[in-house]
């Protein structure tokens, strides 16, 4: 067990045999919440010092899936190609799909468990696999939606229980509802904030929406304009309900 990292933790997901785990830095590793301590499970980026996590989901099988990003000078301007997608199987070994990312963000894998949705945020657009199950292996990369001018850049994504895509774009202040399937909009849900950064589905039945949101590289006018920014979000009466998140099952 180590001290608690000096790195900023990205991601973190439930644990089948109990506590978490988390992306630290460019470290996996498993938090044990009754004792606060960490335990480094693998590293990836060795070479990339200047490298973090970001976004990270638990897949149908218990991997842990998490990309990376080189580190930003403000929000959203960094050093591009820099980052890699990665999966921690439960045994522990690390696997790479691809490199040249710029930032990597939401990611989820259809209802279905054959298709694998990604985002790379630069790309402006939500992208989807073909997944292996059995394996976890992904192939067939196509885009099933580019985000349109007003709708900024997209960051974090979660499934409904109907199989559609929730997005959070950053700087477009808003989540919005994607059929992947047709690659149309479905919904938008504005919020009184611009920076919304990430999505997912929670309370009791999994009927709440919550959003989070950043205040990074905003001026004091801005943050006059927007006393919320930086907090979190519950969005009710949506009308449709998430899936429970997959504990890693390592």
């Amino acid at each position: 067990m180590v001290p608690f990292p000096d790195a900023p933790i990205s991601s973190v997901a439930l644990r089948q045999s109990g506590g978490y785990v988390a992306t630290i830095g460019t470290k996996f590793c498993a938090l044990n919440w009754e004792d606060q301590s960490v335990a480094v499970l693998a590293t990836v980026d060795k070479d990339k010092k200047n490298n973090r996590f970001n976004d990270g989901k638990v897949d149908p099988a218990g991997r842990y899936f998490a990309g990376t990003m080189a580190e930003e000078t403000a929000p959203a301007v960094l050093e591009r190609h820099q980052g890699s997608l990665y999966s921690l199987f439960p045994d522990h070994h690390v696997e790479k799909y691809f490199d040249q990312v710029d930032i990597s963000n939401g990611l989820d894998w259809s209802l279905d468990h054959k298709i694998f949705y990604y985002i790379d945020s630069l790309s402006y657009s939500v992208d989807a696999f073909d997944y292996d199950l059995q394996t976890g292996k992904i192939s067939n990369r196509r885009s099933v939606y580019k985000l349109e001018k007003e709708e900024q850049i997209p960051d974090g994504m979660c499934i409904d229980a109907e199989g559609k895509l929730w997005v959070a774009c950053y700087n477009g202040g808003r989540v919005i509802r994607l059929d992947p399937e047709t690659g149309k909009r479905l919904q938008t849900v504005k919020l009184p904030v611009d920076k919304t950064t990430s999505c997912c589905f929670g309370g009791k039945d999994y009927s709440e929406m919550y959003v989070t949101c950043a205040r990074d590289g905003m001026d004091a006018e801005k943050l006059l304009q927007q006393p919320q920014a930086g907090g979190i979000f519950k969005i009710t009466g949506l009308g449709v309900k998430g899936i429970p998140p997959y504990p890693y099952a390592g």
